[in-house]
């Protein structure tokens, strides 16, 4: 199955730097369906009430970066580079909005708590059923909470450590760069997506999938749904638990790393 994200643009293959006044402009005209493909993925974690348009003008300026950037005799593709810059600059854009209401927050933080506490007791990700039983309410109840706190969770890999407002480490920070001389810190930052990865492991199947195809096949949640014969909303659902999980995961990793130097 093809996407934007997939398609745009065979300059990006080219081996080369990007100097000239001439091949920036090419560069930048060749791959504004980009920032559409990149703003409609993140879309389904926002409010209907945000004005696209303003999102895609947003995007438009990470493009714009990620053109004056790349270099592409790091061997890094240039549609990756970009998606993660337009991606970085809606958000930020999202944070100044302050677009999330308090109420929601205080929910998200509940269900982050109780999937906490939960999951250090069972020492395995918590299921559905579990996490409803330890909040408190059924099933269902449950599952309209998850829709409701869905946007806190959206693009993960971007979001604080520590699941709070005042922290300004990111995840993405830790995943490793093989351009970064120092030894430690590339360690440390492989050896967290390595226990991140494990985490996962012991998800369950249909959840795995999820996560999988969403993050490393790009496919859409109502392009998941269809594979699995559910609705999108469903799958939403399956998404932000695992998202909630995987975040409280580390941070317990990042507070014992704490606790320990």
């Amino acid at each position: 199955m093809q996407h934007p994200e997939h398609n745009v643009v065979s300059s990006a293959t080219v081996v080369r730097t990007y100097q000239t006044e001439e091949d920036r402009t090419h560069l930048l005209e060749s791959n504004l369906s980009l920032v559409k493909a990149v703003v409609d993925r993140m879309r389904i974690f926002l409010p209907p009430s945000l004005d696209l348009e303003d999102l895609y003008s947003v995007g438009i300026t990470g493009l714009m970066t990620a053109v004056r950037k790349y270099d592409s005799s790091q061997g890094t593709p240039f549609a990756g580079f970009a998606a993660f810059l337009i991606r970085g600059a809606v958000k930020d854009e999202l944070r100044k909005m302050d677009w999330t209401p308090r109420s929601i927050r205080e929910k998200a933080k509940k269900v982050r708590e109780a999937l906490e506490g939960l999951e250090q007791r069972l020492g395995r990700p918590a299921l559905e059923t579990e996490v409803a039983d330890e909040i408190g309410v059924s099933l269902e109840e449950y599952w309209d909470l998850l829709d409701e706190i869905r946007p806190v969770s959206f693009v993960p890999l971007d979001d604080e450590l520590a699941g709070e407002e005042s922290s300004e480490v990111r995840v993405h920070e830790r995943i490793p760069d093989e351009s970064q001389e120092d030894a430690l810190r590339i360690l440390e930052r492989r050896e967290l997506m390595q226990l991140v990865v494990q985490q996962m492991q012991k998800m369950p199947d249909l959840t795995r999938k999820v996560l999988a195809m969403y993050y490393f096949e790009n496919l859409r949640l109502s392009e998941i749904a269809a594979v699995f014969s559910l609705t999108e909303g469903r799958i939403s659902q399956i998404h932000t638990q695992a998202v909630l999980s995987l975040r409280s995961f580390v941070r317990r990793i990042n507070n014992n790393s704490n606790l320990c130097s």
